[in-house]
């Protein structure tokens, strides 16, 4: 009989941690569903902090140009190079610009661009909110009867949804100006033939997709990072654990968002 109720008690803990993390995992979801529908409430409703903004564009925009500039470049000539071996080969090298217009445009440039921003915006953001959440500047803002959720939140997230679509729009042209360099060093192309190549291809739904896909990953970058560091507990190592979490969501959730546009956009293609 004892040795019957030791046996079970293992199970029965096993089946109690269970139902505690489906409850947990319920409960999140709660949460992220209720952040969200906080965003969308407070961002139809004044008054605005366009001060902050525009400063946060710039935190976001400006300062990642840098990385972006090299990327977007590195990216285009890499890119032809690969390619241009594989053309080669049916005496195809005349479509080059085409193929790389294609792929940076419908792919590369909103992916990257993402991503590249995923890992430095998105771990900043959930860094810098968990932060204030740890050392209690969240809590005194309530207290003053400011808003924080509208102050750090929604300008945060409005600033990289309007700021990545710019970028991915540099990014594309410093991925093609990379591509024209090695194109012209190969073949002596001129820019305009090469341009003029490359856009032969691309239509209006192509550049839509882009920049929806753009749209679409900044929001989740910035609702993904400015959950994990508003939600920020445990002191200074939820600081690191929000930064860390930010970045693998929001690169889990874009390949997600890239899988599921691309069939959406064959679809009407």
């Amino acid at each position: 009989m004892d040795t019957a109720l030791k046996n079970s008690q293992p199970h029965q803990k096993s089946g109690t941690l269970q139902r505690k993390k489906i409850a947990s995992f319920f409960v999140s979801v709660y949460d992220v569903y209720k952040f969200i529908a906080g965003f969308f409430k407070e961002v139809f409703t004044g008054p605005y902090e366009f001060k902050e903004i525009v400063r946060q564009c710039y935190e976001i925009g400006c300062k990642s140009l840098a990385i972006i500039t090299l990327t977007a470049f590195i990216t285009g000539i890499v890119f032809t190079k690969q390619s241009r071996p594989s053309l080669s080969e049916f005496g195809a090298t005349s479509w080059l610009p085409s193929l790389i217009a294609i792929a940076i445009v419908r792919a590369l440039a909103p992916l990257m661009t993402a991503l590249v921003i995923a890992g430095k915006v998105g771990s900043n953001m959930g860094a810098e909110l968990a932060s204030m959440r740890v050392t209690e500047q969240i809590d005194a803002m309530e207290v003053s009867s400011t808003n924080p959720f509208k102050f750090l939140v929604i300008t945060r997230v409005l600033a990289i949804t309007i700021t990545l679509p710019v970028l991915v729009t540099y990014f594309a042209f410093l991925g093609l100006a990379g591509a024209y360099l090695n194109v012209h060093h190969n073949e002596s192309t001129s820019f305009t033939t090469f341009m003029t190549n490359a856009f032969v291809k691309i239509s209006f739904l192509d550049l839509f997709s882009s920049l929806f896909r753009s749209v679409v990953y900044g929001f989740t970058i910035g609702i993904t990072g400015c959950f994990k560091g508003y939600n920020a507990k445990q002191g200074t190592v939820g600081v690191g654990r929000a930064a860390n979490s930010a970045v693998v969501i929001s690169m889990f959730l874009i390949f997600i968002e890239e899988m599921v546009i691309v069939q959406i956009v064959n679809y009407f293609r």
